[in-house]
């Protein structure tokens, strides 16, 4: 697995196939091959597919000890752009990954050929009551030791023993500290976006996303039928199907933004 440096850490992450870049964020307390294992297949055949591990998640080393902050992934996803030479490129983010993309957009509009954001509320609840409850490594390792020892293996060989132990318990906590985006930063968002939602996501309600998706200047919503949080691994098949009308619908516009961003782009 690469590693990019980047922000100040080594990021891992994944590169696949040939084509525009896009780049995949994972959710919170996983891995990018973890959510996006039923998207690379199909995607990495018209993207250059880029899916990096967040700090402290996965093969990205960071020790929550020393702090974590959603601002810095935000920081992290701007480096490592930067890094790899990206001035333009798709963007698709997934719950934590959703989060950290729609506070890039925000910042750095002109930069986003297209936004797919899943599973994500501009609003603080029910986000910070769910992730409070689930992310309870003791209730986990009670109730739920299968989940328990999967977070052990993707975790712990580089964040060290009790990796997403400390992890989770820092998690919750930032989902219910972190600031909330006015609609006025929303409107920034000019790039087309897609805002998904499972019809059962216990962390998202279908009218926050909705709500989510009138903010947006130029914003589709998909609402996945029989589906709780976990849109790209629950209903893949729909919600590829989807992100394939979305990405053919919107190509004329993100070539353009391509041009116009490449063009604007401090020369490094």
């Amino acid at each position: 697995m690469p590693h990019v440096r980047a922000n100040g850490l080594d990021i891992a992450y994944e590169a696949e196939g040939a084509g525009p870049p896009l780049v995949m964020l994972h959710g919170a307390s996983s891995s990018g091959r973890v959510d996006f294992g039923a998207q690379l297949p199909l995607f990495r055949q018209a993207f250059s597919c880029l899916v990096p591990d967040a700090r402290g998640h996965g093969a990205t080393r960071w020790d929550v000890r020393d702090g974590f902050s959603y601002d810095w992934l935000v920081d992290d996803l701007a480096a490592f752009a930067e890094a790899l030479g990206l001035d333009t490129f798709h963007l698709l983010g997934f719950s934590m990954g959703a989060a950290t993309a729609l506070g890039f957009a925000i910042r750095h509009p002109e930069r986003l050929r297209t936004l797919v954001v899943a599973g994500i509320t501009p609003n603080r609840e029910p986000r910070a009551s769910v992730a409070r409850r689930l992310f309870d490594p003791e209730r986990i390792a009670t109730r739920d030791p299968a989940w328990a020892a999967e977070l052990d293996r993707r975790h712990d060989p580089v964040q060290g023993e009790g990796g997403w132990e400390r992890l989770l318990p820092v998690l919750a906590r930032e989902v219910a500290a972190q600031g909330l985006h006015s609609p006025a930063e929303l409107r920034r968002i000019d790039a087309p976006t897609l805002v998904a939602v499972g019809d059962g996501d216990p962390f998202v309600p279908v009218d926050h996303a909705w709500g989510l998706k009138r903010q947006l200047p130029d914003a589709r919503l998909l609402v996945v039928p029989d589906c709780g949080h976990d849109v790209t691994s629950r209903r893949p098949a729909l919600f590829n199907e989807a992100l394939t009308l979305f990405y053919r619908s919107t190509e004329a516009v993100a070539a353009r933004r391509a041009s116009v961003g490449a063009t604007s782009a401090p020369r490094r």
